[in-house]
């Protein structure tokens, strides 16, 4: 269930025509919903102001929600592409911030274990703003088996006995390895992984969120890529 014009507009452009369009009165009177049913050509179903609140996962319905078959993935998470894995986030807001993270540094593909929120849960959608669409998602994964097979460098983030991210040497590809939001990473997850980093911190702050510690290593590797890459 996808909530909103802008999740129903990225759905459209990555995927599709989506299943069908469920519409409020409120809605239907909407010029950029209509715009869009117009352009995605799906099956519309109007419902009553009181049923579609029912529905609604938020406090102030946007209109309009979109059914869309998720996408299945016939093939295993791939040992050699550049990935974020993500070792027991439980909070579906930092999992959909997570995933716009690694969308927007060019990562293609996450693999999440099975004590992470559900990737395609209404918050996490939300918070992903559409970046489930653009990515491999692969749920339920064992990070340790996973990360063994990995064929380039996997990077755990950790305080202890860890390099700095910018003094740390790593070649593509990248498996970078967060943990959870209160423990971090399991012990044998963190075991499975290659390299250590942490991100320098001269403040009193002791860490960093889930979520800004992910979009610093992510961006730090962006910064090196662009830099190494010949002038256009």
């Amino acid at each position: 269930m996808l909530e909103g014009v802008h999740l129903a507009e990225e759905w459209l452009a990555a995927h599709g025509r989506p299943e069908v369009a469920l519409l409020s009165p409120q809605g239907h009177a909407n010029a950029d919903i209509m715009a869009w049913l117009n352009t995605a050509e799906c099956a519309a179903v109007m419902l009553a102001d009181a049923l579609f609140r029912e529905l609604s996962g938020t406090e102030t319905p946007a209109g309009l929600i979109v059914i869309a078959t998720l996408p299945t993935l016939a093939t295993p998470p791939a040992t050699d592409r550049d990935t974020l894995a993500l070792d027991g986030v439980q909070d579906p807001g930092n999992l959909g911030c997570l995933l716009r993270n690694a969308a927007a540094a060019g990562i293609a593909q996450v693999v999440l274990s099975a004590d992470c929120a559900e990737a395609w849960s209404p918050k996490a959608l939300r918070a992903g703003q559409g970046a489930q669409f653009r990515l491999r998602l692969y749920e339920d994964v064992d990070l340790p088996a996973f990360l063994r097979m990995f064929q380039g460098d996997t990077l755990a983030t950790a305080l202890e006995d860890a390099a700095s991210l910018y003094s740390a040497r790593w070649r593509h590809p990248l498996a970078w390895v967060m943990g959870s939001e209160g423990q971090g990473l399991r012990p044998e997850t963190l075991a499975a992984c290659r390299q250590r980093v942490r991100i320098p911190m001269p403040g009193a702050t002791e860490s960093l969120n889930v979520v800004a510690a992910a979009a610093v290593c992510l961006f730090e590797m962006t910064r090196r890529d662009l830099a190494a890459a010949p002038p256009v």
